[in-house]
């Protein structure tokens, strides 16, 4: 009897440890998303949901915050579903619950001098973040991932009545003006995004907007790319990013600046996921690059295709009259610090007439010139002018030349498509073209081979150097092929 007893009691142990436990369970349902979603996304959206219980056709979960059970609830129920019915189940119901924790402290303070506007939200407490209390001690203590979220610094000189307007910049200063005087509606062009080379006003525009933004009551945040990043990489370290997510998209006018440094696989899926969040919800937001979203090339193509989805505003060269009234508005604000300070029409002509470059030239421009007269104590003359700013003249020196403006004057001549050029095609028709532009990038650019390989569709640099051998050696008998490179050398330099 007892061998009997013994023998049951080792078949019911055995059965017990067969049968899966809930948490056994829910791993290999984790399994199962993170192969279905990829890494990005499950770790992103699934790392910190809990299986509670899962009986009776039922199961129910947790999440630390409203805001996770909210985007669970609206996009991700059906992959949790057939995950947990391969693995426990077929599931009548799915509940996703928001677990709390038993101490409550507050999150750390906004920052008046770095947020625009006012949130439209309580600070976060413990419950609504699922953070450890000593965790949010430590980031109320210093600056942390939450601090990028509040916003890059504003410079209170950047401002709409102190942007100088010209025929170059006319749509896009008036694009951002309808931007910031929506007062929370939503814009028909949204989101509006702005690109121009160095100095020509994208972040005096944006910062514009901001402080509009903020004179309104709105709740705006000012983001550059390496803030985000910094924020975005800080918050999985401190094991914030659902509070960096949630203080994200709760915002009411993101303007966020110089993208073409977004890098990172997974920084540049939250930016797209943010992105599509507050678009989705009527929210407004501005984005400025220096060229136009499909030639970021490292950018995610899903981001791209979004930020061209709204208005797409370029802002030009400065002609001659604009930089004129630049000057002007320099001079006149130099003038207030150094009352003695005076430029002659003539001078402030020729400074308008040499430097051609960006406004940030003309300002130094401005400071040479006051250094000079403030040094020396001698009469400001053409001549001396001319020496005072002979660094910033570049009159003489050849335009720079981009691989991307390559590529598109080659396309647009050859009547083909910058995509095709980029492609894997090898048609005649296709090949010609993308060897005379690989040939133009290595002699007007000082692009490496592989650089310029990578630059084209990701080539090895020996079929670059391939190509700019071919296009040399044709070129030496064939007449024709050698004067559409000299009209198109032309045409890049002007």
């Amino acid at each position: 009897m007892q061998v009997q007893d013994a023998l049951k009691a080792q078949i019911v142990d055995r059965g017990a440890c067969e049968t899966p436990s809930l948490a056994q369970s829910w791993r290999r349902c984790c399994d199962r998303l993170r192969a279905e979603l990829g890494e990005d996304i499950f770790n992103s959206w699934f790392g910190r949901i809990e299986l509670e219980s899962a009986e009776g056709g039922q199961a129910r979960l947790s999440v630390p915050t409203r805001f996770l059970k909210s985007w669970i609830d609206t996009h991700y129920l059906g992959h949790i579903g057939a995950a947990l019915a391969a693995e426990i189940g077929p599931m009548v119901r799915i509940v996703v619950t928001v677990r709390s924790t038993v101490r409550q402290e507050p999150a750390p303070p906004l920052t008046p001098c770095m947020i625009t506007g006012k949130p439209r939200i309580a600070p976060l407490q413990a419950n609504d973040e699922g953070a450890p209390a000593a965790t949010l001690r430590r980031i109320a203590g210093r600056a942390g991932p939450l601090d990028a979220v509040i916003g890059s610094p504003l410079d209170r000189r950047l401002t709409f009545a102190t942007f100088q307007v010209g025929r170059s910049n006319e749509l896009a200063f008036a694009a951002a003006k309808r931007v910031a005087e929506q007062s929370g509606k939503a814009s028909t062009f949204c989101p509006l995004y702005v690109h121009a080379a160095v100095g020509l006003g994208k972040t005096h525009l944006l910062q514009a907007v901001a402080h509009t933004a903020a004179k309104q009551g709105r709740s705006a945040v000012y983001l550059t790319a390496e803030k985000f990043m910094y924020g975005f990489v800080a918050s999985l370290q401190s094991q914030t990013s659902i509070a960096f997510k949630e203080r994200l998209r709760t915002i009411d006018l993101l303007i966020f600046d110089d993208a073409q440094f977004l890098q990172g696989r997974s920084i540049q899926a939250e930016f797209g996921h943010a992105l599509n969040a507050l678009l989705d919800a009527g929210r407004e937001v501005v984005v400025a690059a220096d060229r136009p979203p499909n030639d970021l090339e490292a950018l995610d193509e899903r981001v791209r295709s979004r930020l061209s989805g709204g208005l797409c505003v370029e802002i030009g060269p400065l002609d001659e009259p604009l930089r004129l009234k630049i000057l002007e508005a320099r001079l006149a604000a130099a003038h207030a610090l150094h009352p003695n300070f005076e430029l002659t029409p003539a001078v402030l002509a020729f400074v308008a007439r040499s430097v051609r470059s960006n406004g940030r030239d003309l300002e130094g421009a401005v400071n040479r010139l006051l250094a000079h007269t403030t040094l020396t104590g001698a009469p400001l003359t053409v001549e001396a002018a001319e020496v005072a700013i002979r660094d910033l003249i570049r009159t003489h020196e050849p335009k720079r030349v981009k691989i991307e403006d390559i590529q598109k004057l080659v396309a647009t001549h050859y009547n083909v498509s910058r995509a095709d050029i980029l492609s894997s095609r090898r048609t005649a028709v296709v090949v010609k073209p993308r060897q005379v532009a690989m040939f133009l990038a290595k002699t007007l650019t000082m692009r490496s081979l592989p650089e310029i390989g990578r630059r084209f569709g990701g080539r090895d640099h020996t079929t670059v150097l391939h190509a700019v051998r071919k296009i040399e050696a044709r070129s030496v008998n064939d007449g024709a092929l050698r004067n559409e490179i000299d009209l198109l050398k032309r045409m890049l330099q002007e």
